[in-house]
């Protein structure tokens, strides 16, 4: 039988040589064969990156299945459901480590700024398969956190921020100010509307929330992201139900209520007119 939903796993879920660290690294080949449970469907309370180096699989991340490829570099941010499916020739690496970690030594709002961690972009970036720019630091970080060393956690920080720099140029270039603070509402919006997604349905809630006007609001996200602040409200409703009826074992009824519905015939009605299809046919077909 399923699990009620996915499990949520701690740093402390991944022991490694360095007994209760907030941040953690091993070889894919290695981590998937000691913790072979991650190949099921499940959250993390920590960021995550996973470089691929050599080889094939896939990896699905919020039901969305990527591919895996020598130079792939993903991003998880906590609160993300994934699983892996490595083929066996697939090599690489994964990197753990928590926020506080990070902003101990880089505070500030840099680390939720990386677009990466931005749900409005991909998870993945895919470079080259020689790149010899981040790959190298990947490098670092496993021989860092494998082999200890003084002062151990401050360069293991210090190859991890670079890792997260030299990757976010890949995206575009910032954006003016105008539309940077657009990027920044947009953001605003996209925390509050994950935190209020099962009690708060209207683009006036949110908006109040800013203190903006609710065209404003729709305004910004059609500009930033050519959606409304409707869409966006839906489409996260409509992805935690996704998750809930993949991954859990509530019946549909339950899955109404976990989202905040009163009535499971609406909630049904709803995610068909979303969908195309009903819950228990969504169900059926996964």
């Amino acid at each position: 039988m399923k699990p009620t939903a996915p499990p949520v796993l701690a740093l402390a879920s991944f022991p490694g040589p360095l007994a209760r660290t907030p941040y953690y690294c091993d070889r894919l080949e290695s981590h998937v064969v000691r913790f072979p449970h991650v190949n099921a469907p499940h959250g993390h309370d920590f960021y995550l990156l996973l470089y691929i180096t050599e080889g094939t699989g896939t990896h699905t991340v919020d039901l969305v299945t990527y591919e895996l490829r020598p130079g792939s570099l993903f991003f998880l941010a906590p609160g993300q459901v994934h699983h892996w499916h490595p083929g066996p020739d697939a090599r690489g690496f994964v990197v753990f480590f928590s926020a506080d970690f990070y902003l101990f030594r880089y505070p500030g709002s840099g680390l939720y700024d990386f677009p990466f961690f931005d749900s409005a972009h991909p998870p993945v970036l895919y470079l080259p398969p020689a790149e010899t720019e981040i790959r190298p630091l990947i490098e670092h970080l496993f021989a860092e956190f494998t082999v200890p060393q003084p002062n151990q956690a401050e360069v293991f920080r210090a190859y991890l921020h670079l890792c997260l720099e030299l990757a976010a140029r890949h995206y575009a270039a910032p954006a003016p100010a105008e539309a940077g603070l657009a990027q920044q509402q947009i953001r605003q919006f996209g925390a509050l509307l994950n935190q209020h997604y099962r009690s708060l349905r209207g683009v006036r809630d949110y908006a109040a929330l800013l203190h903006v006007s609710a065209n404003h609001l729709n305004a910004q996200c059609r500009r930033v992201l050519n959606k409304t602040a409707s869409d966006l409200i839906h489409e996260r409703i409509i992805t935690e139900a996704r998750r809930l009826l993949s991954h859990s074992a509530l019946g549909v009824a339950q899955v109404a209520y976990e989202l905040g519905f009163e009535d499971a015939s609406y909630f049904g009605r709803y995610f068909r007119k979303y969908t195309g299809r009903t819950p228990e046919a969504f169900r059926q077909q996964r």
